[in-house]
């Protein structure tokens, strides 16, 4: 990018009305989450009309998948918010270095993932929570997923790039074009060429490769405001350790939430394959309900890092209660139409199997009434990891998953039987959200500080 579109990214970031900013980025990020969301649910489709183990099978791989992403999105964003800011305060060379360690740094992890996994590929999936009759489904679809890892994670990283420098329509087109290419190649892999669970899986696969292409093509053809070089990578220990700590609370957040979905497999395993899948296919709907909110908040970051790069403060708070009040209103509405349409939803995945119904009916349910207090959550969560404030974002993005999901899971189910299975999500997100209540106005109050503090400087250096 030459210097006069520099200049006119920076007037974009830091001078267009915050509520006018944050829907910009975030409609093409919404599309994104949504879009990814879909083809997941897709995949999920497509496999359960094989039989209900089949079905399963998507729900322990999911672990593999929330592993990989992990990884990503652990990258992609202690990279970006850093280069956000890097950009906010027009320090690009550094902004160019930070993405091409990042990148460097998800490419070798993905590729030590993957020899891994397809070494050890059937004993991780029995200790994943694959029962003997899910386990050949498992295998067949984890596979492929080991296979394309490395690219899977690099385009998650590319997309946080482009997402953090505010440019998240060139990720949207990536994600779009590999989603809609995943939805037309599963039937045909699956029932056409007859490759079940594994035709799956290589219709995912190939997809992402087609995201990876477009989004580095991207940073090839100089569209993007950093360079991805080898030459411009870092080996410094510094560098890549604080790329990791800004990354903590996506680490935390991603990789209890794969951990997470190991102990609900599980618990729901000790109630059959129909308990597997119900749940499987809940979480996938409930990932699609929730890809709005994400969405939405990661149109809110780039706003939120840059502008506290260069030093707006009043603009992130500006844009932190926006994105807080919009959020919760987008949330309450999709929790409705979800709570109301639980049960046809769920007849669509399973229509011959009233045992998977009935379970992801009440557990649908359960977790809808919950899900508005995520606008909130979310935001506190990704605000305080945007402005570096990774100690805290940390311990707000363990809440959820895991210091309070983790004992819900190991307890209800013994006192509530399934229930209790679909009652741990809704009673660690009630949980959840009084502590980010607690940390949205600690992080508020911040910024008002911060904010006094930059004013004070600017007027004694202007008596000087």
């Amino acid at each position: 990018m030459d210097e006069a579109g520099r200049i006119a990214h920076y007037r974009k970031m830091t001078e267009t009305p915050v509520p006018r900013l944050v829907v910009r980025l975030a409609v093409p990020t919404i599309i994104s989450m949504l879009v990814s969301s879909i083809y997941n649910a897709a995949d999920t489709f497509f496999v359960s009309q094989l039989g209900t183990s089949a079905a399963g099978a998507v729900g322990i791989v999911f672990s593999v998948m929330a592993i990989i992403q992990a990884i990503g999105f652990t990258i992609g964003m202690g990279a970006g918010n850093i280069l956000s800011r890097q950009l906010g305060a027009k320090e690009d060379e550094e902004a160019t270095v930070t993405a091409s360690t990042g990148f460097m740094m998800a490419l070798v992890l993905s590729l030590l993932l993957s020899a891994v996994g397809i070494a050890f590929n059937r004993p991780l999936m029995t200790l994943l929570g694959a029962t003997p009759t899910i386990l050949p489904y498992a295998e067949a679809y984890s596979l492929y997923i080991f296979i394309g890892c490395p690219v899977m994670c690099c385009s998650f990283v590319m997309n946080n790039y482009l997402r953090a420098e505010g440019k998240a329509v060139y990720g949207m087109v990536g994600i779009t074009a590999g989603g809609i290419l995943n939805m037309i190649l599963d039937p045909i892999f699956i029932f056409s060429l007859g490759l079940g669970t594994a035709g799956a899986a290589m219709a995912t696969a190939l997809s992402q490769l087609i995201s990876f292409c477009i989004l580095l093509s991207v940073f090839l053809r100089g569209r993007s405001s950093v360079r991805l070089s080898a030459r411009c990578v870092s080996f410094h220990p510094r560098r890549c350790l604080r790329i990791l700590f800004i990354g903590l609370p996506t680490l935390s957040r991603q990789g209890l939430a794969s951990i997470a979905a190991v102990a609900l497999n599980v618990a729901a395993s000790a109630f059959g394959d129909a308990s597997v899948a119900a749940m499987s296919i809940t979480g996938r709907i409930m990932m699609f309900a929730f890809s709005g909110m994400l969405g939405f908040g990661q149109g809110y970051q780039p706003v939120a890092s840059f502008n506290y790069g260069a030093k707006r403060y009043d603009r992130v708070r500006e844009a932190t209660r926006f994105t807080a009040i919009v959020g919760t209103a987008m949330m309450c509405i999709i929790a409705a139409l979800c709570f109301l349409g639980a049960e046809g939803i769920m007849t669509a995945f399973r229509r011959d199997d009233a045992a998977v119904i009935a379970i992801g009916t009440f557990a649908l349910r359960a977790q809808m009434l919950l899900l508005p207090l995520t606008g909130l959550s979310t935001t506190a969560n990704m605000g305080l990891q945007s402005t570096g404030k990774a100690v805290s974002a940390t311990m707000l993005a363990m809440a959820r998953q895991g210091i309070f999901f983790l004992p819900a899971i190991a307890v209800l189910p013994g006192l509530l039987g399934m229930e209790g299975v679909a009652l741990a999500q809704p009673a660690s997100d009630a949980a959840a959200f009084i502590l980010s209540a607690f940390f949205f106005a600690f992080f508020m109050r911040s910024l008002r500080i911060e904010e006094r503090k930059n004013k004070d400087m600017v007027s004694a250096s202007r008596m000087v």
